[in-house]
This record gives C-alpha cells, sequence and structure tokens, in this order.
C-alpha cells in the first residue's frame, strides 16, 4: 500500500516538525505565529475569491496571488529556525511592501475620504476583506509573541509587510463594498 502524502501519524502526539527536522509542540510560538500566516493565508484566498466575482475587481485579486505567495514564503520563514550565525534570509522584499503601498493610495483615491470609524460589514466581499484584515492583525500578533518569548530573529521586512498588508486589506473593504454599492457603515455612539 502506497504511503499517504496527507498523513504521516507524527503528530498525532502533539508534536510538529520544523524546517530541517526539529520536533516542537504544536502550541510552540513558533507554531503558533506561522499557524496564524496559514489562517491569513486561507482567508487572502477568500478573499481573492470574491474578488474573482467582482466586477473591478480583475488587479486585486491578482495582487492577492502574489500577496498568498508572500504569506507562503512568510510561514516557511517563521518554520526555519536560524543561529545567530545565519545570514537572515530575504523573505519580503521592498517592492513587495510598494506594491501593497502604492495598491492602497490608488484605491484610497477612488473612494470618498473616510470622516469616522466605519463598521467592517457591507458587501459579503467587503465582510471578507475586513475578516482577513482581523486575521492578519493577529498574525502580526503572534509574530511578535513569538519574537518576544523566544528571542529569536525574524525578517524585519515581514513585520512591515503584515502591517501593510492589513491596512490594504482594509482599503480593499471599502473598495469592495464600493463596487458593490454598498456604502460604508458609519460608527454611531
Amino acid at each position: 500500500m502506497k504511503k499517504s502524502f496527507l498523513y504521516t501519524r507524527t503528530g498525532d502526539e502533539g508534536m510538529t516538525s520544523l524546517v530541517g527536522g526539529t520536533r516542537i509542540p504544536k502550541h510552540a510560538a513558533r507554531v503558533c505565529a506561522y499557524g496564524e500566516v496559514d489562517e491569513l493565508n486561507a482567508q487572502i484566498g477568500l478573499v481573492q475569491a470574491w474578488c474573482d466575482r467582482t466586477q473591478g475587481a480583475a488587479e486585486d485579486s491578482a495582487l492577492l496571488l502574489k500577496v498568498s505567495a508572500r504569506l507562503f514564503d512568510v510561514g516557511a520563514h517563521l518554520a526555519t529556525p536560524l543561529t545567530p550565525d545565519d545570514e537572515m534570509p530575504g523573505v519580503v522584499t521592498e517592492d513587495n511592501i510598494a506594491m501593497l503601498e502604492h495598491r492602497i493610495d490608488a484605491l484610497d483615491s477612488l473612494l470618498p475620504p473616510q470622516r469616522t470609524f466605519i463598521l467592517p460589514g457591507g458587501s459579503v466581499a467587503g465582510a471578507h476583506a475586513h475578516v482577513a484584515r482581523t486575521v492578519c492583525r493577529r498574525a502580526e500578533r503572534a509574530i511578535l509573541s513569538f519574537i518576544d518569548l523566544t528571542g529569536e530573529r525574524v525578517d524585519s521586512s515581514v513585520l512591515r509587510y503584515i502591517n501593510r498588508l492589513s491596512d490594504y486589506l482594509f482599503i480593499l473593504a471599502r473598495y469592495l463594498n464600493h463596487l458593490s454599492g454598498c456604502p460604508d457603515i458609519p460608527w454611531e455612539r
């Protein structure tokens, strides 16, 4: 019988393997950090699928595919223990960050000015982008917690990218609502 690629039974006792083979508990801060990035990537896939269905969002659909690939790289980076002598790998480039910033600026120029806090929601596509934004912030907190708890190094561009990605997801939610004819929902006390 052929051995399954989908299950190895090696994690049944609550341990997992890092890149390089080191075994650690599945609840370790490192695993939590790259697990949050994995969940973020799944949410990005959902938003990307909605962008495919939303007229006028083709550019964002393409950008989200690129984001998904970078998040896979970020997860691999977090799953790879580095020694103090290891050179820091370039996981995310300045161009990756600039791409998000340019799209944020472009979308912001297409939308009415934001005058108040807004509630997450609106269209289904916009609501999914808001969920992805909150998962992105949680992934950011998990990465910072991993750094604080372990003292291990993480490429600084990763934190900048994740922070900028949450900003992009916020403006994307507003843009998807705009394309769908759903105005922002203002927060009222």
